[in-house]
Parts: C-alpha cells; sequence; structure tokens
C-alpha cells in the first residue's frame, strides 16, 4: 500500500460549474493571445506606409518571423508544462506577450518592431500547450472536441476584438496607439487568471492516477510520429493552417488595396465574420464529439469537407468585382473554414497518455505553426511580389487566388489519407495510467453524452 502513487485531489473541479468556468477563463487567455497576435494584421497597410515595407517583409513580420520563434519555444515549454504547474505557466506566459505588444508601439523602425513581436511569440508559446492539457484533463473524451472548440473560439474573438480596435484607432489616430490598447488590458486579465483558477489534477476526467513521469519530448514525438494517421493529420492541419493565415493576414489589405475602401470600415465587417468563424470553430468540436462516437474517423472528415465547402466561397470573393458581395461571404467562410482545429487537437490527444498531452499539442502546433504561420503570409506576400510588376494593386488578389486553390486540394488529400489508419492508431493509444476510485468525477456531474451534453 505504501507503494501506491499519490491520488490527485479534485478540489473544485468536482464542481460541474468550476469546470466550465476554468474553461471558459482559459478562453479568455486565449482571445488576448489572438488579439495581440492579429493586430499586426489590421495594422500592416499604415505600418508599410510609415516604415516603406514590402509585402515579403510584411509576411516575414507576421508569419515566418514569429512562427519559427513560437514553435522553437514550445516545446521546451510544453515539456515543463507536461511535469509542472500549468495555470502557473499561462499565467506568466499572458504577461510576457501582453508586455510585448505595448512595448511594439514604440517600435521606430522594422528592427524594433520584429522584435517587439518576437517577444509577443515567445510569450505566446506558454499558452496553448498547457490550456489543451487541463482542459483534456477535466473534460471526458466524449466532450473534449467541444471544450477544446470553445477554448479555440478565442481565436475569432481574438481576432474580431483586435481588427475592430485595430482599425479604428489606426484610422483615427494612430497604429502605435493601437499595440498600447491591447497590450495593457492583458496584463490584468493575468491576475484573474492566477488567483481564480486552480491547477488541473491530471487524469481527472479519465478517474486515473498517475504512475509514471512525464515522458521526454523524443518519447512523446516518436509515438506520434509512428501514427501514420497522426502525420497525415498534422500535415493537412498545417496545409489547413497555411491557407488561413495566409488569407487572414492579407485580407485587410486585399480589400484596401483591390477594392479601395478605409481601413476602419474593412476592420468592421471583418470583425463581423470574425463571429461566424467562433461558431465554425465551435461546431467543428462539437459535431466531431457527435459523429466519433458512430466511426471515429469523423476527426478527419469533419476538417476535410469543411475545407472542400469553403474553397468555391474563396473564389467567389477574389474574382467579384462587387466589394459588398466579398465582404458578405467572407461570413461563410469563415464558418466553414474554422471547423478544423478542436477535431484535430482532440485527436491528437487521444492518441497519446496523459503526462504527453500538452506536447502532442506543441508537437502538432510546431508542425500547423511552421507550415501554416510561418509560410502562408511569406508564400503568399512573395508570390504578391513577383505577381506586382504585371498585376499592380491586383498582385495580392491573383496571389491568395493560385496559393489557395492549390493548397486546399493538397490539404484535403492529406485528411483522407489519416482517416484510413486512425482507428487503428487510436486502438494503439498508450496507457500509462491506473484507475482511481477518489478521482472519480461524480455521477451527478459527469460530462458524459447521457448526463450533461453541455451547451446545446
Amino acid at each position: 500500500m505504501d507503494n501506491q502513487p499519490a491520488r490527485p485531489d479534485p478540489g473544485r473541479y468536482e464542481a460541474n460549474g468550476y469546470r466550465w468556468y476554468v474553461l471558459f477563463v482559459l478562453t479568455g487567455v486565449y482571445t488576448f493571445n489572438f488579439i495581440d497576435r492579429q493586430i499586426l494584421v489590421i495594422l500592416q497597410e499604415p505600418i508599410k506606409r510609415d516604415m516603406g515595407l514590402t509585402d515579403t517583409q510584411l509576411g516575414l513580420l507576421s508569419g515566418f518571423a514569429f512562427a519559427t520563434i513560437y514553435v522553437l519555444a514550445g516545446i521546451p515549454i510544453a515539456r515543463i508544462a507536461d511535469k509542472g504547474n500549468r495555470r502557473n505557466i499561462i499565467t506568466i506566459a499572458l504577461v510576457i506577450w501582453s508586455s510585448m505588444t505595448a512595448l511594439a508601439g514604440l517600435a521606430t523602425n522594422y528592427a524594433q518592431l520584429l522584435a517587439a513581436r518576437i517577444g509577443v511569440a515567445i510569450g505566446e508559446a506558454g499558452g496553448s500547450p498547457p490550456a489543451h492539457s487541463m482542459i483534456s484533463d477535466i473534460f471526458k473524451k466524449e466532450q473534449r472536441a467541444t471544450a477544446l472548440s470553445i477554448y479555440s473560439t478565442g481565436i475569432n474573438f481574438g481576432g474580431l476584438i483586435g481588427l475592430l480596435a485595430g482599425g479604428w484607432i489606426a484610422q483615427y489616430m494612430d497604429w502605435r496607439v493601437a499595440f498600447f490598447v491591447v497590450g495593457i488590458p492583458g496584463i490584468l486579465y493575468a491576475l484573474l487568471l492566477r488567483f481564480t483558477v486552480q491547477e488541473a489534477p491530471r487524469g481527472f476526467s479519465e478517474a486515473t492516477i498517475e504512475t509514471d513521469d512525464a515522458p521526454s519530448m523524443l518519447e512523446t514525438a516518436k509515438v506520434l510520429l509512428t501514427r501514420r494517421s497522426f502525420n497525415h493529420m498534422a500535415v493537412a492541419a498545417g496545409l489547413h493552417a497555411f491557407i488561413g493565415y495566409g488569407a487572414a493576414n492579407f485580407a485587410p489589405s486585399f480589400f484596401v488595396r483591390s477594392h479601395e475602401l478605409q481601413i476602419g470600415y474593412v476592420s468592421t465587417w471583418l470583425a463581423a465574420a470574425g463571429v461566424f468563424g467562433a461558431l465554425g470553430t465551435f461546431l467543428g468540436g462539437y459535431v466531431t464529439d457527435k459523429l466519433m462516437q458512430r466511426d471515429e474517423r469523423w476527426y478527419l472528415w469533419v476538417p476535410a469537407l469543411s475545407t472542400i465547402g469553403t474553397l468555391p466561397f474563396s473564389m467567389i470573393i477574389y474574382n467579384t468585382g462587387l466589394p459588398m458581395l466579398a465582404l458578405s461571404l467572407t461570413f461563410v467562410t469563415g464558418l466553414t473554414f474554422s471547423m478544423y482545429l478542436a477535431p484535430n487537437l482532440a485527436l491528437a490527444h487521444s492518441l497519446v497518455g496523459l503526462r504527453m498531452r500538452a506536447m502532442s499539442s506543441a508537437v502538432l502546433f510546431f508542425i500547423l505553426n511552421i507550415i501554416g504561420l510561418g509560410l502562408g503570409p511569406l508564400v503568399v506576400g512573395m508570390v504578391s511580389d513577383v505577381l506586382e510588376p504585371t498585376m499592380g494593386k491586383d498582385s495580392l488578389r491573383y496571389s491568395l487566388m493560385i496559393v489557395i486553390v492549390i493548397v486546399n486540394l493538397w490539404c484535403v488529400f492529406h485528411y483522407w489519407m489519416a482517416s484510413r489508419t486512425v482507428r487503428e492508431d487510436l486502438a494503439k493509444a498508450p496507457r500509462h495510467e491506473k484507475p482511481s476510485d477518489s478521482v472519480m468525477i461524480p455521477e451527478e456531474t459527469a460530462l458524459s453524452p447521457e448526463t450533461d451534453r453541455g451547451p446545446e
């Protein structure tokens, strides 16, 4: 008996309401993450004008340089998160990236702005992997994709707020002021997180206790990379993000250049589209949770079908000469294109053990962000610069069309390949934990389809 591992204290997580409270606080953190990440997108045109930058430099600033630092810092931070207090890691990360966002408002040249964005990337690397791990520990498998989809709506709400605040402040004040306005509140929110959120007991949702130390980075990567479904899913997610970041990061510039619209007006429309993006993000997880109970291949089929459904509407957006039609259709693409992330995260977590979850998110995000955030805006910007001598202000329009068609079809191919082996790979998922009677979720609050379906 003396050799039995200590059972974690469930604490406040025995209450169903507290689990949902923690989820929404973490969603708020992710919202700040994308406010501070996406604020640069709406400010690109005034920054380009003031600093005399090219589209390639903008792509490096908002894409490759940010993504490289983000993924390199994310792996060791995730390793720490799999061993230590995840709540504290997220709190520190939030303070760092919010402070660096505010400091970007002091930049007077490209090098200084780049340095500030690198600081933001380092901070934001400590946000999602620990949060993903906490969420998977407090929500059962049957609701995990839904919970992760709610968390992932922070992408859309963060983009919404960042676009609105950045667009109107830049139009009537100065782009430097916008960095201050969105950066400072995140520091205050970190206090709410620190003093109202309790660290989640590992294994709570599975009613298990931990018997092993956290596996190394290489051990976790080996488990994932030996699963063919994960390999194809990660590439598909990366290509999905490639389209998303490439299109989203240059969307304001496209409407300003090709349709000659005011930046504040564009920011309002794109922010409204963000609401539909949040709905799509939630639906991606919710629908997957329902369908995967019949067939686990829906983890891949949901994002594949949503990707295919987005393509025709994207082509209309970039081909029409009617700005109102193009802006209106961003609501549709925001809904359909956002359905991919939660199913991919839920699948990655289902392929590994308890002490691998933060690292599995980091490995997936490493691939997703290098391909998507790193290369998406950069490639779109480079193609636009190549086409600019012949296409003029419409070079960005044609760059987006070319890139999106090619990468969209490539993305769907990898989702299909992943679906061929996913059931076999899920059956191989490691099990290093033992059942625990003391960390069972109480029946009256258990998060299962029969007892609590969450927000329907």
